[in-house]
């Protein structure tokens, strides 16, 4: 039958200076595959251009959500229905927190999982660009339903600790690992830090298939710059995990009109979904 939706997440990045992961995912008869999985919006458009090198080092760059839409569609060979972005985005300028990040920090945190504050500067041009290209492209903004094709927001924290069935936020950031373990070496922490990046990717296996296939495991000496993309792409697919949830009638929306951050809801809870497919 091909495919019958497709989904893509972005762990965008806040700055120009740091890469943001992509990742791609398609529904079809044998389930959710995972159809891509970039460290960075070059490599991700070089994946649907034959003529097209992929960067050797994944870097920052404005996004280009035509361009991304684009390989997302021949990638996928089909429309995409929803894209969820970790990134703050509103309906009016970002000044400062909003309703959406206060509502999930009020859930959340309490496992540690409480929003970043956005600034006027952070992500700034960045987040109004990116709702901005998406919306000229017909994908409004969604904050209280979803009808696709749309544009969500999504945060990564509190999905995994749903996934996970966890109490508390994963330890999963390579940056904060001295954080997580301070009592042992750094070969020790990163040992620990692969370990938990595996956990994570047999979660999302039993929910995209093609996972571990695009995530093996990574070496405990690899360099930092590996590190953060390994994070970066995990983190996109996260996106992707997110926005299958909401197509399917599986996540919230923690905000107001203006702004909503989507959760997925507890995975033994998510018993009557409805999966809403394309108009």
């Amino acid at each position: 039958m091909g495919t019958q939706a497709a989904v893509i997440g972005i762990d965008a990045a806040w700055t120009l200076t740091q890469p943001s992961g992509v990742a791609l995912a398609i529904l079809d008869d044998e389930g959710w595959q995972l159809r891509a999985a970039t460290a960075s919006y070059q490599r991700f458009l070089a994946l649907a251009d034959e003529d097209a090198v992929g960067e050797p080092r994944p870097l920052g760059r404005m996004p280009d959500v035509r361009a991304l839409l684009l390989a997302g569609r021949k990638l996928a060979a089909s429309p995409i229905d929803l894209v969820a972005i970790d990134m703050p985005l509103s309906k009016s300028p970002i000044v400062g927190r909003r309703q959406s990040d206060d509502a999930v920090s009020r859930a959340y945190g309490g496992g540690k999982s409480s929003t970043h504050s956005p600034s006027e500067q952070r992500p700034g041009i960045i987040s109004d660009t990116l709702r901005a290209q998406a919306e000229r492209e017909g994908y409004p903004l969604a904050t209280a339903s979803i009808s696709p094709p749309a544009l969500i927001e999504v945060y990564p924290h509190p999905a995994l600790i749903e996934l996970a069935r966890s109490t508390e936020r994963l330890p999963y950031k390579a940056q904060k690992i001295r954080k997580y373990w301070p009592s042992i070496n750094t070969q020790q922490r990163r040992e620990k830090l692969v370990a938990q990046w595996r956990v994570i990717v047999d979660l999302l296996e039993a929910e995209i298939s093609g996972v571990r296939q695009m995530l093996p495991p990574i070496e405990i000496k690899a360099s930092a710059v590996d590190l953060k993309a390994f994070e970066d792409i995990l983190d996109a697919i996260v996106c992707c995990w997110v926005a299958i949830c909401a197509i399917d009638g599986r996540a919230i929306p923690f905000g107001d009109e203006t702004s909503a951050i989507w959760i997925p809801t507890p995975l033994d809870a998510a018993t009557n979904a409805t999966l809403v497919l394309r108009k």
